[in-house]
């Protein structure tokens, strides 16, 4: 009972405080960012999800975010289907409830992939979501990179950052194939290594992040495009950098691909002028 009314006491950050931290980034509502977030990583914030995603989108011109939905995925093509996706879909807990709350937004728009869609709020919000494919599911990633965008970390770690995996299919990295039922039949997508290891990156792009404290939260915000693009340098001297060592992760099943076949870089598709 003490832990529980210790935290009940400890002092809210309000919206005026979360807003001040990411006008210290640079943050003033005309850049397109893709955003990751703790909200426990405040302590508390008063108004929960609501005032994390009111304040991001009045700072930002686009807010996007991953709102991934793992239940809808299958590992072989005969599995049964438990799971379907729709615009609606609740995102999967481990995303937080930054994502859940745009996704509730009627003004959001959201992809269609059926396991891996984005969802984004704001000026760009229908270019970010409709660049994705089945064979590239970090479309969104990839418009915010042509879009000039940033990578915004509220509290959480590497292994959240969305951004690197666009950084791994520029550099060539194999996709793994996954399934997932869509408009009524089952379709082959592709599917990234896992993201556990994303932190052997932080050495290389640390001179790239500004940082502020609010509350109990770090923020970081980096250039979309310079991160992706240190990864890939990284990955190009090191295929195997940012897979992580689990013997039971599909990241060894990657590291064979590589080890066979080597890294076949693919190039960004612009669409902009």
């Amino acid at each position: 009972m003490e832990s529980v009314f210790n935290l009940m006491n400890k002092s809210a950050v309000a919206a005026a405080e979360l807003d001040a931290g990411l006008a210290k980034l640079g943050l003033d509502g005309t850049q397109h960012v893709l955003a990751h977030a703790s909200l426990r990583s405040f302590g508390r914030l008063e108004g929960g999800a609501r005032t994390l995603v009111d304040v991001l989108a009045a700072r930002t011109a686009t807010l996007a975010a991953p709102a991934f939905t793992y239940a809808t995925m299958l590992y072989r093509p005969t599995d049964p289907v438990h799971a379907r996706f729709t615009r609606d879909r609740r995102v999967s807990r481990e995303l937080g409830r930054l994502p859940q709350e745009m996704v509730e937004r009627a003004a959001a728009q959201r992809s269609f992939h059926p396991t891996l869609s984005f969802v984004a709020l704001g000026e760009q919000a229908e270019y970010v979501t409709r660049r994705q494919s089945l064979g590239q599911p970090y479309g969104p990633v990839g418009a915010l990179y042509e879009l000039g965008g940033y990578s915004l970390m509220v509290g959480t770690d590497w292994d959240s950052n969305t951004a690197i995996h666009y950084g791994e299919y520029l550099a060539g990295v194999p996709y793994l194939s996954r399934w997932a039922e869509l408009n009524g039949a089952v379709a082959e997508m592709a599917f990234p290594n896992c993201s556990a290891d994303f932190g052997n990156l932080a050495p290389y792009v640390h001179d790239l992040a500004s940082v502020v404290r609010v509350g109990q939260s770090t923020l970081q915000l980096y250039p979309l495009r310079d991160l992706v693009d240190r990864a890939v340098t990284l990955l190009q001297a090191d295929p195997k950098a940012l897979l992580c060592r689990s013997r039971s992760c599909r990241c060894q099943q990657v590291g064979a691909l590589i080890d066979r076949e080597g890294l076949r870089p693919r190039a960004h598709q612009a669409e902009l002028n």
